[in-house]
């Protein structure tokens, strides 16, 4: 069978339908013009057309979201690396959230943290300095150049949660704003449970 040839799928003809005899079965079940079936074969034709077109487009989009998690999954693992020989660097301090620590690496190669910047240190910095690093809340690092960064991201994401958690904590519908915006005095205020029937 020749690939690019369109099959059109005819309704089967039924010269008695739910038991009626057809006064001309031949004349009801023919089709009225011959180009009719090109037609036909045409518009499914482009239908299949577009059937592959936008499989394709959702296709490139799962694709391109599929590289998009990669990418994430990669930063995750690099980062959490980061984080986990940050753990191990050496210090003298007990790490406290919110604080900033600065890296350094001895001529031994000792790698450790001090709470005094190269600026405090001034030109008498003993050792090699590898980055300032936050220390947050949930115990993963932050570089310093993301410290302002990342705290706009903790505080959006605050916002959404509290958000959340105001939304959730009514069980019924809240019609205070409307009810008491309302500044016309022939008007009554309605019980909640009324309001609640009326627009239900």
């Amino acid at each position: 069978m020749n690939r690019n040839m369109t099959t059109v799928s005819l309704v089967e003809s039924n010269s008695a339908p739910n038991g009626h005899q057809l006064v001309n079965s031949y004349q009801t079940n023919r089709n009225s013009d011959p180009m009719d079936l090109v037609q036909l074969a045409q518009v499914v034709e482009k239908g299949d057309q577009f059937v592959r077109a936008t499989a394709g487009s959702k296709l490139t989009v799962i694709a391109d979201q599929i590289r998009y998690l990669q990418e994430q999954a990669k930063k995750v693992l690099i980062d959490a690396k980061r984080d986990q020989d940050l753990h191990h660097a050496a210090c003298n301090l007990v790490r406290k959230p919110g604080t900033v620590y600065h890296l350094y690496e001895r001529d031994s190669g000792q790698v450790y943290f001090s709470i005094l910047s190269p600026a405090e240190w001034g030109p008498a910095c003993p050792h090699e300095f590898l980055g300032s690093f936050k220390l947050e809340h949930d115990m993963s690092w932050t570089e310093y150049k993301d410290i302002e960064k990342r705290g706009q991201d903790f505080a959006m994401i605050d916002k959404i949660l509290n958000t959340q958690l105001a939304l959730t904590e009514s069980s019924q519908p809240n019609f205070d704003g409307l009810i008491k915006s309302n500044s016309n005095p022939d008007i009554k205020e309605l019980p909640h449970e009324s309001v609640t029937k009326h627009v239900l």
